[in-house]
């Protein structure tokens, strides 16, 4: 049955579609800088793929769900305009060897907000959904100006014969300034997102490794025939009070060693958080 305040047609829960339950955990592979970015400095390209396999082992050690493969080693990031085809290119080949090193669900980040480019990955390498940061109206990011790619990406969708790859999009995405659409509303935002044909929405807090304030999450909840995600600040003391609302949680710096997102996943604290997360799970 559609929410009252529906304004596209039902869809299935994207997430229990993917992973045939709810309360699922994605971690993210950060990929080491890439060929074309600031801080790549020649190294061996197996290199880049070899350390993507490594961290999809340990994250598969410790039982996530699924994975998403992110070019965050790119950062500062550039504009989607200003990507060039390289990034596109090497993550599609790391992420044909994430998959078929751990088979679970796998999608595709694009930084910054490079729709096209990872709906490009995303068929070439066999992904299951893509995360876009801005999918619909436009806000002030680190980057610059950044405008939603929802009409743009939709058709490249279609070009590509790839509508089975879903569309994760964030809601009042963190690393930005809202002020351009500062008179709408959290609920009307999400159901921007919603009227441009996004599967699912996502939740952050202000900044990588900040939690969600569970009160957006409610609202967000409220809001939204759609699965609800959170895509930041998710730790082990948090996550039960999440899964009250979210179908599913993006989990990255956590589960490193110190907490940081620029180490290597620590094994032994996915498989702490994925032993929390099954007691919560029916």
């Amino acid at each position: 049955m559609s929410h009252p305040s529906s304004i596209f047609r039902s869809k299935p829960n994207a997430i229990e579609t993917l992973f045939g339950r709810t309360k699922v955990v994605v971690g993210v592979i950060h990929a080491l800088p890439l060929p074309g970015s600031p801080h790549y400095d020649g190294d061996p390209i197996e290199r880049i793929y070899a350390h993507a396999v490594a961290e999809a082992r340990r994250y598969r050690e410790g039982g996530v769900d699924g994975l998403i493969v992110e070019n965050h080693g790119d950062i500062p990031f550039a504009k989607p305009d200003e990507l060039g085809p390289e990034t596109a290119a090497v993550m599609a080949v790391m992420t044909d060897r994430v998959r078929h090193e751990i088979k679970v669900p796998v999608g595709i980040n694009v930084l910054a907000n490079g729709a096209v480019a990872a709906l490009a990955t995303a068929k070439a390498a066999g992904a299951d959904f893509v995360r876009v940061n801005q999918w619909a109206n436009a806000y002030v990011a680190n980057e610059g100006f950044m405008e939603g790619k929802a009409g743009a990406a939709s058709r490249y969708r279609a070009w590509l014969r790839a509508r089975d790859v879903k569309i994760f999009a964030d809601v009042h995405v963190k690393h930005g300034s809202h002020a351009i659409v500062a008179d709408r509303s959290l609920p009307e935002l999400t159901r921007d997102a919603e009227f441009f044909d996004a599967d699912a929405v996502i939740v952050t807090g202000q900044r990588t490794g900040d939690s969600a304030a569970i009160d957006d999450l409610s609202t967000v909840k409220r809001s939204t025939d759609l699965a609800v995600m959170v895509g930041s600040g998710v730790t082990r003391d948090n996550v039960g009070q999440i899964f009250e609302y979210a179908d599913a949680v993006i989990v990255a710096s956590s589960l490193k060693h110190g907490g940081s997102w620029w180490n290597e996943v620590d094994p032994e604290r996915v498989a702490d958080f994925m032993s929390i997360v099954r007691k919560l799970r029916p």
